[in-house]
């Protein structure tokens, strides 16, 4: 039956991220099942017969090419690795291609590499592009630079799962759909007798984090760890994200009408700016900030700068302007924002009160470390999570 709540998140999605992993678009021999390819094809023109944009983040060039070429098990190599995706790849596209031309869609495949989005200049291009792909009526279809990103096999973005996360706050999508091969996220391991599927979480902390119990296969790298992952990224920045099954052949189509399918992870009630979901999400960082806990509420709770007289301790070597990370003693990240002082200069001013920057360094150029404009805040551990089923 339709939910009213989740009516009112459709109904919001004009623009909806979908991503599809590994584990639902291959089959047992490691193939691509070409009818779960239908299926999606389908429900994306059914979405955009609505009016609606959608983007697909899809996975699967790894097992698509180890099935196009016989091989039983996932090579260790790198270039073997690189290789195996690089056949897989067209295979990919082109089965999405083929279901999309029919119903007179056009696939746009579009690969990316980590430092494509921590660039400023490059992130702006993937988003003018990918809205001009979505002004063409096209569905952008995209996928990590298997090929050519070194790292990426083993880290880089680190999954799917988190890249789907970023496309969705480069476009500030209000709805990112994480297509898995469970139902969404239970209350247990999903084996175990008598575990039951959490509809609704409306914030994300360590215990729900505590929730995701991963079995990773030969061929996907992902798990609901990293959808909860992904899940906080959109939701800290103000959309909503949906795990759901990916072998359900109707599961976009219910989710759009408001259907309770899967896990629903509410986002916050104000969207974050996207120079900030930049910043917060896709910049890279050249040092972390230790602060304080009065430091720590004063971002998080009130919106506040920081101040070089709530810093403990700082790692890394960074120059004005950088972007650095704010952590907590313990070492858990908060925040990101860009830094008024370089490391050199905070070595000398870190703890201290503002009015006393001027008499050690000789001059004080901001009163703020990082001001609050150019401040995100990423993570809210002080918000205890409310679950209904």
């Amino acid at each position: 039956m339709p939910d009213l709540f989740r009516q009112d998140i459709a109904a919001a999605a004009t623009l909806i991220i979908v991503k599809v992993g590994t584990r639902v678009l291959t089959g047992a021999d490691g193939l691509l099942d070409a009818a779960r390819i239908e299926s999606i094809g389908r429900q994306l023109d059914a979405l955009l017969s609505t009016g609606r944009r959608v983007v697909l983040v899809s996975s699967g060039a790894v097992g698509a090419g180890m099935g196009r070429i016989g091989l039983a098990k996932r090579p260790s190599g790198l270039a073997d690795l690189q290789a195996v995706a690089a056949i897989g790849q067209s295979c990919l596209i082109e089965a999405y291609e083929r279901v999309l031309h029919a119903k007179n869609r056009h696939a746009a495949q579009v690969l990316l590499v980590a430092d494509d989005m921590q660039d400023r200049a490059r992130y702006l291009n993937i988003r003018n592009t990918l809205r001009a792909l979505l002004d063409y009526e096209a569905i952008p279809i995209i996928n990590e630079n298997d090929t050519v990103s070194v790292e990426e096999l083993r880290t880089s973005f680190g999954d799917n799962d988190r890249l789907a996360a970023l496309v969705a706050t480069l476009l500030g999508a209000p709805l990112l759909v994480l297509l898995s091969d469970v139902e969404g996220l239970y209350d247990r391991h999903p084996s175990e007798a008598n575990a039951t599927l959490i509809t609704t979480i409306e914030s994300i902390d360590n215990s729900v984090e505590r929730l995701a119990c991963d079995t990773l296969s030969g061929l996907s790298k992902g798990g609901m760890a990293s959808k909860i992952v992904a899940a906080r990224i959109v939701t800290e920045a103000g959309g909503n994200c949906i795990i759901a099954s990916g072998r359900n052949d109707y599961v976009l189509e219910q989710i759009c009408s408001g259907v309770a399918v899967g896990t629903l992870f509410c986002g916050r009630k104000t969207t974050m700016p996207a120079w900030k979901r930049w910043l917060g999400w896709s910049a890279e960082t050249r040092g972390k900030l230790l602060v304080d806990n009065g430091a720590r509420e004063a971002v998080v709770t009130g919106g506040r700068s920081l101040l070089a007289a709530g810093i403990v301790s700082f790692q890394g070597t960074f120059t004005t302007g950088d972007v650095v990370a704010l952590a907590t003693a313990n070492g858990r990240e908060f925040a990101r924002g860009l830094v008024n002082y370089s490391a050199a200069e905070l070595h000398k001013i870190a703890g201290l009160k503002t009015d006393k920057i001027a008499s050690v360094l000789g001059y004080c150029p901001y009163e703020e470390v990082i001001h609050r404009d150019n401040l995100a805040v990423i993570c809210r551990e002080d918000v205890s999570p409310r679950i209904s089923q």
